[in-house]
C-alpha cells in the first residue's frame, strides 16, 4: 500500500527531527539523515505486512523505531511506544506531537514492569535483546492470538534454538530493505495455546 504524499513528507520530517535531536542527545549511531532513510525508515516499514490486530506495542522503541514510521503508515492501528530511557521517550513524545500522530501513546517503563489495561495483538522489538529474553520479559503483554515480531540482522540460529517450549516460531522471513546492503530477518513467534 503506497503512502500518501503528506505521509511521505511526515516521514521525512521525522528524519529531520531525529537528526536534529541526535546532534545533542545521541539517540542513534546513524548520523547522516540520508542514511537514516534506509537504516531507520525503510527498515521499519518492511514490517507493515506482518502487523496483526488493532493494538501494537513497540518494545524498546528507542527514538521511535519502528513505531513512528509504522504509525504514520497505519493510522488505523493504535501504537504504544515503550522505552525505559527518559531521554528517548522525551524525544518520541516531542516527535509524536510535531507529527500530529493521534494513534500513538508513549510510555516510559521497563517492559517487565509495564501493566497496561489492554494487551497487544502485535509486539515488535528491533535491536532489543535475544528472542528468549524478549518473550520472557513481555509474554504478559501478549493478547490471545497475538504475535511477537523480533527484528534481527543475520539469521538468528542460536536464538531460535533457545526459544522456550511454550512458544512456536511461525515464520522466519528474510527481509529486503531498499538501499540497505545488510542481512535482515524477522522472526514471528506465537504463544502455544
Amino acid at each position: 500500500m503506497p503512502l500518501a504524499a503528506d505521509d511521505r513528507q511526515r516521514l521525512l520530517t521525522f528524519v529531520h527531527l531525529l537528526a536534529k535531536w541526535n546532534a545533542a542527545y545521541n539517540l542513534t549511531a546513524v548520523r547522516d539523515p540520508q542514511e537514516m532513510i534506509a537504516r531507520h525508515l525503510l527498515d521499519s516499514l518492511v514490517l507493515l505486512p506482518y502487523l496483526h490486530g488493532a493494538r501494537v506495542l513497540d518494545i524498546g522503541t528507542g527514538p521511535g523505531l519502528p513505531g513512528i514510521p509504522l504509525a504514520l503508515a497505519r493510522p488505523d492501528i493504535a501504537f504504544t511506544l515503550l522505552d525505559a530511557n527518559a531521554k528517548k521517550t522525551r524525544f518520541v513524545t516531542q516527535a509524536v506531537g510535531e507529527l500530529g500522530l493521534k494513534n500513538v501513546e508513549v510510555v516510559q517503563a521497563r517492559v517487565e514492569n509495564y501493566r497496561p489495561e489492554q494487551k497487544f495483538d502485535t509486539l515488535v522489538a528491533r535491536a532489543f535483546s535475544s528472542i528468549a529474553e524478549l518473550l520472557k520479559s513481555a509474554q504478559h503483554l501478549c493478547a490471545p492470538g497475538g504475535r511477537f515480531l523480533a527484528m534481527k540482522g543475520v539469521y538468528p540460529e542460536e536464538e531460535l534454538a533457545a526459544i522456550p517450549a511454550e512458544f512456536a516460531v511461525s515464520e522466519v522471513a528474510a527481509l529486503k530493505v531498499p538501499g540497505l546492503d545488510a542481512a535482515r530477518h524477522l522472526v514471528v513467534v506465537t504463544p502455544r495455546l
